[in-house]
């Protein structure tokens, strides 16, 4: 039966950590549970807001109206061939332990994604990614409530419209689906991608010289470790920002004046490293009251103990100015900020 709480505290419900209430909140752990709080009339013309894990989201204020809680659990294989595995997850399933799953049971292709903070659901709408693999190259299709019809309707990989951290969700049908499963395309046969980043490395200080997708996702969680601070620890969101994308013309104009600036080529021009360009301005480790940049990856933001969602946003703003100021690239924001 669906519970409903009135001004709940969501501190323990967003990795920043942030003290903020919701006027409403509840928790769903089923589609008919779903359905039957949007139909409530209680609540039929209040401001609505589903979190999962909470990991991509900053409250800069209390929230007025529902908080919808995703609590829609449960992990099968729907179909298998000769060389690929067909895995369905609730989207409010945690990713890595998806992730994890997946590596038990020997199914390719999701190992370089581990440790990524959030749910499921999340990641169609971010097409997150990591160490070379993103959620398009894994996914085969997901199954959303239409708001307004309440009808489910399937979407394919194409239907999603995957870009750098973009989804059809983000963008022409932002809040108008409600994510309920997500389907897998996974290797039964798989070759591990070791290429990306320091992974080989790592592989190497393990003594590892064949590497199963197991050892791929232990010196991922290795990496992401020493440079990124565990939420539970010390409260963030992982990567607050994008890596920008701009033109060739813009990258050698760049280079010419920054000869040293790391950046990738993509098939439209080349991805910065937003990352360096925060900590050529003087950021890394810069603690600004209650909040700051992390000493270990300038690329997250960190509340150190009594920061206020504003405060981070403050912080937020002043380093997209004065990466500006020095590069003329505009940097965006990869967290969702309600403001």
């Amino acid at each position: 039966m669906l519970q409903i709480e009135q001004n709940k505290s969501l501190k323990k419900y967003n990795t920043f950590g942030l003290d903020v209430n919701a006027d409403y909140f509840t928790s769903v752990n089923s589609i008919d549970e779903l359905i039957a709080v949007l139909k409530d009339d209680h609540f039929f013309d209040s401001s609505k807001m589903f979190l999962g894990g909470g990991s991509n989201v900053l409250f800069t204020k209390d929230y007025r109206g529902l908080i919808i809680h995703n609590c829609l659990n449960g992990i099968e294989v729907v179909n298998r061939d000769a060389n690929f595995v067909y895995v369905k997850a609730e989207s409010g399933e945690g990713w890595h332990d998806f992730v994890l799953y997946c590596i038990d049971k020997g199914f390719g292709g999701v190992e370089n994604m581990s440790l990524i903070p959030g749910s499921v659901g999340a990641g169609p709408m971010q097409n997150i990614g990591a160490y070379g693999v993103e959620m398009k190259d894994v996914f085969y299709e997901l199954e959303a409530l239409n708001l307004a019809t309440l009808q489910l309707e399937k979407f394919s990989n194409t239907d999603c419209k995957f870009g750098y951290r973009e989804s059809v969700f983000k963008n022409e049908k932002k809040d108008q689906y409600f994510i309920v499963s997500v389907t897998f395309r996974l290797s039964l046969n798989p070759t591990v991608n070791t290429t990306y980043g320091a992974i080989q490395q790592q592989l190497s200080a393990m003594n590892v010289e064949y590497p199963t997708i197991k050892d791929v996702s232990d010196a991922v969680i290795a990496i992401r470790s020493s440079k990124l601070p565990n939420p539970a620890v010390l409260g963030n969101s992982g990567s607050f920002f994008k890596n920008p994308e701009i033109s060739t013309n813009d990258y050698e104009r760049l280079q010419n004046e920054f000869p040293n600036v790391h950046a990738y080529p993509t098939n439209n021009g080349y991805k910065l490293a937003a990352g360096w360009l925060i900590e050529q301005c003087g950021w890394k480790g810069k603690v600004v009251g209650n909040c700051g940049s992390h000493k270990d990856q300038a690329l997250v933001l960190v509340n150190y103990g009594n920061a206020t969602g504003d405060e981070i946003y403050q912080l937020a703003l002043a380093i997209q100015d004065s990466v500006f100021e020095k590069f003329q690239v505009r940097i965006i924001p990869e967290v969702n900020v309600y403001a």
